[in-house]
């Protein structure tokens, strides 16, 4: 079959996906979404309620731990605003869970029935947009970043389950190097924006690499030469105690000559060549391993955290359990996928000065390219879909700077709008297709109604809805029987 036959094909099955959206049955509101009740409003009232709960004990949670973690005991105003924040967003959430089972049954008794799109899109997008206008501005984009991943993978995966697409393996780790090659080189130019992402950068690629940090360059290894001197003799009135000590004390002794060891190794590391164009202060080795090796226990420790909290519950009741969790051999990909990133950009990175004699912008983007490598070992969609977003995101942003594209002041309310109602109506109509950590988010939050709304009115469509319901609330380990008292 050539390609000709294929693009025909395709298009004869868009078309008759087009001409489905003129397809309408005529269950009712309670045949399709509310089977357990006969009233519209009480339905739409037990929904809100029970999203209200949920959502205050989300944010509740969220901006009590975001305020600890602040490390200083908060004031009168922190707690007022964190409060203030925790009962908006409540707000937002819960009121976007009402006026979605609102709009159904709203727009359903206006047009007499329902079609594909009135099921769950388009109630969605407008209790979407009158819940955003609700949440504060400055978290608008957060949330519009994250709505917008699970959707992309949800598209891309409509499409795969079509036959329009085919999997590209390691296709995550391609948008993952692609999108970090875009903001490494936006980390290392003078046009350096304050966003969340260029902190989470400067942590894995070190501050050194930083624009403003490159004409710092003399000054650091000026104050560096100024500390070494300094601290000089110091060090040397140390060693001589330590030795007087290491003669009384046999075990002390050990420890101290493997301490010496340890610091002749380093400093004969720090002693190895660097290139003048090098920002660090020491040599090329020594800026490659430590933040190498500094990252691999940034990993480690997460992941090992991760495993341990996830699995508290078993832990407590079976003890035993700790030493099969820490000594799992996957414990090691995230660490390993942190360590090498951080090692083999600044590898090339400092080759790369070396090669062409000074430093540039320009060289984060092959060795960030060179540096995605290290993603195999740890191919996190969600990670390389959130990268691939934030790099849109600046490079529209730079974009609108420089006056070669327009503003859109609208754009984010509007993609978060259409991003949630794909998410809704992937839930409703196809929900195989979904991340199953969001559908037991939204499992959580509408208190099972999702599930419980009847799927067998929507099986005219031919998407098998009913069936994949099924397939999901068994893989999910979630169920559709739910008792409602409204």
């Amino acid at each position: 079959m050539d390609r000709m036959e294929k693009t025909k094909i395709i298009l004869f099955s868009f078309s008759i996906r087009l001409f489905s959206l003129n397809l309408r049955f005529t269950p009712s509101c309670k045949d399709y979404a509310h089977p357990w009740s006969d009233s519209c409003i009480s339905t739409t009232a037990g929904l809100g309620l029970h999203a209200l709960q949920e959502s205050l004990r989300i944010y509740s949670t969220v901006y009590f731990i975001t305020l600890l973690l602040r490390g200083k005991i908060p004031s009168k105003n922190d707690i007022k605003r964190t409060i203030l924040s925790i009962l908006q967003s409540t707000a937002f959430l819960s009121w976007s869970a009402f006026t979605f089972s609102m709009f159904i049954c709203s727009i359903r008794q206006i047009l007499g029935k329902f079609n594909i799109l009135t099921v769950s899109f388009i109630p969605s997008f407008l209790s979407s947009f009158a819940a955003i206008i609700l949440e504060r501005p400055s978290r608008r984009p957060m949330l519009c970043l994250y709505v917008s991943n699970i959707a992309t993978e949800a598209l891309f995966r409509m499409a795969v389950w079509r036959g329009y697409i085919s999997p590209v393996p390691y296709g995550q780790v391609y948008i993952f190097a692609l999108s970090m090659a875009i903001l490494l080189y936006f980390f290392r130019s003078e046009k350096n924006k304050d966003d969340s992402i260029f902190r989470i950068i400067r942590i894995l690629v070190g501050p050194y690499e930083e624009a403003k940090y490159l004409k710092r360059q003399s000054q650091l290894e000026r104050s560096q030469v100024q500390m070494s001197n300094d601290h000089k003799d110091e060090r040397e009135g140390s060693d001589k105690k330590g030795d007087d000590k290491s003669r009384r004390n046999g075990l002390f002794s050990i420890i101290w000559k493997a301490l010496n060891v340890y610091k002749l190794l380093i400093d004969k590391l720090k002693a190895k060549s660097k290139h003048v164009s090098c920002p660090h202060s020491n040599s090329c080795v020594h800026y490659v391993l430590t933040g190498s090796a500094k990252l691999f226990s940034y990993g480690l420790c997460a992941q090992l955290a991760l495993k341990i909290v996830f699995k508290l519950r078993s832990l407590i009741k079976k003890p035993r359990l700790l030493k099969a969790t820490i000594f799992k051999k996957d414990n090691l990909n995230l660490a390993l996928s942190l360590g090498g990133f951080s090692g083999l950009y600044k590898l090339m990175s400092c080759s790369l000065r070396r090669f062409y004699g000074y430093d540039s912008q320009y060289h984060a983007i092959p060795a960030g390219l060179i540096a995605s490598i290290s993603f195999v070992m740890y191919p996190d969609i969600t990670i390389a879909l959130y990268v691939m977003w934030k790099a849109l995101q600046i490079l529209w942003n730079d974009g609108v700077e420089r006056g070669k594209v327009p503003e859109v002041k609208w754009f984010v309310i509007f993609l978060y709008c259409f991003s949630t109602a794909v998410l809704f109506h992937v839930a409703i109509m196809e929900p195989h297709n979904l991340r199953a950590t969001y559908w037991k988010f939204l499992i959580n939050l509408s208190g099972g109604r999702i599930a419980t709304m009847s799927r067998l009115p929507l099986d005219e469509f031919g998407l098998e809805t009913s069936k994949a319901l099924q397939e999901v609330l068994r893989k999910t380990n979630t169920t559709d029987q739910y008792n409602y008292s409204f």
